[in-house]
């Protein structure tokens, strides 16, 4: 364990420098990621109109769905790559990456299966009018064969950032993002292929950063993955599902509530003077729009998570607490100013994915400044759930990634609109949400730097 402190720079490096190498890479490549999504909205607001926007906003639970595979896998699989790193266990290290090779393959492919298969069934539980049905179905039908390939770049970005490589792991995902831009235009103006076109440029763009993200598997650093390592174990992957359930949980939490938002939004909407399709054509660009900034402390959260788990596994506890301070910090600077754009230029930052009527940039703006009025404190409650799944405690990674989104977010956008009388209620419960949750995430991470703090303690009265 020695060796490894004093040969690994997760154990010596100043920790602004090593979070400014993992945190900066990380955040590029999960802007990366939301852009497939963000360029798709642009292009197809400007070339289709809302309708096209609401179709995507319908498919994109299936998107979210995939990224919990991935982070199921990727940040599971990292968190062990990263302890075993730290215990001086390269051969151990090795083992989980070759299983995580041998999960993701499968888990893409029994993933799209299911799409395919149940597709129409699928985009009307989550809110598919009749209008916006043959958009869907038009996207996701191809999307869907993607789905292998984003799965797989995703798991395999965390293993390279836990190898120390946060750099190639940006380049594998900027070089889809790259391709889907080019082709979107063209697909969608120039060959007027509609929805099916950003479809395709999406997959294609994906595919060529599979393949990027999988070479790596030949090129660790700081393993020798060998053949034997590479199969398909049980025990192994009960083990990485643990450490990854946290941010899995999360993702598929936020799937839920697409969805229960969708539902409302369209039932609520047609009570109202707006109808069914602006709420949800807004909901969709609202949503998208606040992912840019969890992107970014997302891609804090994933930079920080191989110095915690290095360090941790190290029994390095006081440059665990301080990188965990540092991140904190970063992600509420940020955080404040992603806050003042949602809420003082809301309407420019609309204007970008399309045009529509007086009544649509009404609700768009409405929604935008009051259901993310708290989103300045989200950051809090992402990367403290991931650093409790860095230091090996899932169980409470796995609580606070719930708490947001299935404890108070769900039960308060079906409550509230039966007090409040309608559609409001539903844009208020995403700031109440937001709050008690940060509440609740602040007393689980005090009482645990403490434990951090007494464990630091102990270890140096018996040096």
């Amino acid at each position: 364990m020695e060796n490894s402190k004093e040969t690994n720079p997760l154990g010596y490096e100043k920790l602004p420098v090593l979070l400014r190498k993992f945190a900066v890479p990380s955040i590029i490549a999960m802007l990366v990621s939301s852009l497939y999504n963000i360029v798709d909205q642009i292009f197809i607001g400007q070339g289709v109109g809302y309708l096209g926007n609401a179709a995507t906003n319908v498919a994109y639970p299936l998107v979210t769905i995939c990224l919990a595979i991935a982070l199921l896998i990727g940040i599971g699989s990292a968190s062990r790559f990263s302890l075993y790193l730290g215990a001086g266990k390269q051969d151990k290290a090795a083992g989980v990456a070759g299983n995580s090779i041998c999960l993701m393959v499968l888990c893409g492919i029994v993933y799209t299966a299911v799409i395919l298969i149940f597709l129409r069934p699928l985009l009307r539980a989550f809110g598919a009018t009749d209008e916006v049905m043959p958009y869907a179905v038009s996207y996701t039908s191809i999307t869907a064969i993607g789905m292998p390939f984003l799965i797989i770049t995703n798991i395999m970005s965390n293993m390279i950032r836990a190898d120390g490589s946060p750099n190639y792991s940006m380049v594998c995902m900027l070089i889809g993002a790259v391709i889907n831009t080019i082709l979107d235009p063209v697909f969608i103006f120039i060959f007027d292929m509609g929805v099916a076109g950003a479809a395709w440029a999406t997959i294609i763009g994906q595919f060529v950063s599979c393949i990027f993200a999988l070479r790596y598997a030949f090129h660790f650093k700081h393993i020798s993955l060998r053949r034997k390592h590479i199969h398909l174990s049980i025990h192994e992957s009960i083990q990485t599902a643990t450490l990854g359930m946290s941010s899995s949980l999360n993702q598929v939490a936020i799937t839920l509530v697409q969805i229960v938002l969708n539902n409302s939004l369209t039932y609520y909407g047609a009570l109202s003077v707006y109808g069914k399709d602006i709420p949800l054509a807004a909901c969709g660009i609202v949503m998208k729009t606040n992912a840019i900034l969890l992107a970014i402390v997302i891609g804090i959260s994933q930079g920080t998570q191989p110095i915690v788990g290095f360090n941790y596994g190290a029994q390095q506890y006081d440059r665990v607490r301080k990188i965990y301070r540092l991140a904190i910090l970063c992600n509420l600077i940020i955080s404040f100013i992603g806050w003042g754009l949602f809420q003082f230029f809301p309407r420019q930052i609309l204007s970008i994915f399309g045009t529509g009527d007086a009544q649509y940039f009404e609700f768009s703006i409405r929604f935008m400044r009051i259901f993310l009025f708290m989103a300045f404190l989200n950051g809090v409650q992402v990367i403290s759930s991931n650093f409790f799944s860095a230091i090996g405690k899932p169980l409470k990674g796995l609580l606070l990634s719930m708490t947001r989104q299935v404890f108070f977010l769900i039960p308060l956008i079906l409550l509230l609109p039966r007090i409040m009388g309608g559609i409001d209620g539903v844009l208020f419960s995403g700031p109440i949400a937001d709050l008690v949750a940060f509440i609740v995430t602040s007393i689980f991470i005090l009482n645990e730097m403490h434990t951090i703090k007494e464990l630091d303690n102990r270890k140096k009265a018996n040096l």
